[in-house]
Formats: C-alpha cells, sequence, structure tokens
C-alpha cells in the first residue's frame, strides 16, 4: 500500500460499530472530519465530538446511510464480518474509501489503513504494519515521541530561514546544503534537547558557516 496524506477538512467520516474500536477511530477522526457513528450500542468510552447514532442497520441501510452523507472515508467496525463486507462494498460502490478494522493483511482496492501517527507542529510521522501488528505501530510511535521531540520547532526554523535565504537570493543548491547541514548538525539537535537550547540561533549559527551571515 502506497501512503498519502489526505486533507479531512468539512469532509465526513462515517463509522459503523460502536465498541471499542470504532471509539477509537472516532476519536481518531474528529479533529480533522465530522464523524458519525451509527451502532445500535456504545461502548463506554470517548468519541470525541463525533456525532452518534443509535441504529443497527443491516445491508441495505448501510448502503443508505454511506449515500446519504456522502463521506469521504467509510470504517466498517461492527463485529459482523458479512456486514463488514457489505459496508465495504456498498462504500467502494459509492467511491468512498474503507477501512475494515476486521481483515489483516491484503486488502482490496480502495482501503485504507489508518496508522499510529504523531504530529508535531508541521511534522507528521505515520507508521503502519499493514495490520498486523499495531503493537509494534504503537511502540514505534512512542518511540518517535521521545526520541524526536522537538521536531517540529525544527521544521518550523529551518522552514523560516530557508525563506530567508532565498530572498537573499542564495541559489537553491546552496539553500538545500545549508538546510541539510542544519537538520544532520549534532549541536542542532542538543539544542533541541536541551530546555532553553535557543534551536533557532544554533540553527542559524550553522547555516551561517554554509552560507555567510544570515543573522
Amino acid at each position: 500500500m502506497l501512503p498519502l496524506m489526505h486533507d479531512f477538512t468539512d469532509e465526513t467520516v462515517l463509522v459503523f460499530g460502536g465498541g471499542p474500536v470504532g471509539a477509537r477511530k472516532a476519536r481518531r477522526f474528529d479533529r480533522e472530519a465530522d464523524v458519525i457513528v451509527v451502532s445500535p450500542d456504545f461502548a463506554d468510552r470517548g468519541f470525541g465530538d463525533a456525532e452518534r447514532v443509535r441504529a443497527a442497520p443491516d445491508a441495505a441501510a448501510a448502503a443508505d446511510w454511506i449515500g446519504r452523507t456522502r463521506p469521504a472515508l467509510v470504517v466498517a467496525a461492527t463485529d459482523d464480518a458479512a456486514l463488514n463486507e457489505a459496508i465495504a462494498d456498498a462504500a467502494r460502490d459509492q467511491g468512498a474509501l474503507v477501512n475494515r478494522t476486521d481483515v489483516d493483511g491484503d486488502r482490496e482496492m480502495g482501503s485504507v489503513v489508518v496508522p499510529a501517527t504523531v504530529r508535531d507542529g508541521p511534522v507528521t510521522v505515520a507508521v503502519a504494519t499493514g495490520g498486523t501488528s499495531p503493537a509494534l505501530s504503537k511502540h514505534l510511535r512512542e518511540r518517535f515521541e521521545t526520541e524526536f521531540a522537538g521536531v517540529g520547532e525544527l521544521a518550523a526554523v529551518t522552514g523560516e530561514l530557508r525563506t530567508e535565504l532565498k530572498a537573499r537570493g542564495v541559489s537553491p543548491t546552496e539553500r538545500r546544503d545549508a538546510i541539510r547541514a542544519a537538520v544532520r548538525s549534532r549541536r542542532v539537535w542538543k539544542a533541541l534537547d536541551s530546555p532553553g537550547g535557543n534551536t533557532r540561533q544554533v540553527v542559524t549559527d550553522v547555516i551561517d558557516e554554509h552560507t555567510g551571515d544570515l543573522s
């Protein structure tokens, strides 16, 4: 499967299933999309800001829900494999992406795997194992959070300085080499790890060594 980023602004994510998995999926998307969860029962846990609809749709009713809400993504998270398959078929028939939570490994056309995700400012890192080992995905996500804390600040600083270099007329090759040196610099990473490390100044110093005074 090819990883892509998808903007869910003003989109709908339709979740079938109100168990722990459905709740987790609802929480995962409710910051980016309008989420609707359809289920006869709901787990005693948070669903974020998702709209919960108490209903027990069969295959035909599920297809009707998809047609009426026109979701960008349909999550089939019920405990009925046959119903999940019917939901997935209806989603594909109506042009929606589908995340079927009871399937591991190989998936059908139009399927989506929701990765373990870390966000730090403008940086997003996603880890997926094709659904085969959610525990490993979670472990890798936690390691990234610990080992690369502060990368959002580094991305923001180098982005700003890259713009300044461009405004000064620094050539694309020189800009690329200077920014590459900064993000690979041990001094920069040490500053990120140190409270009050003044990351921007350290990055600026490293860039200055490659391009001249940016201060």
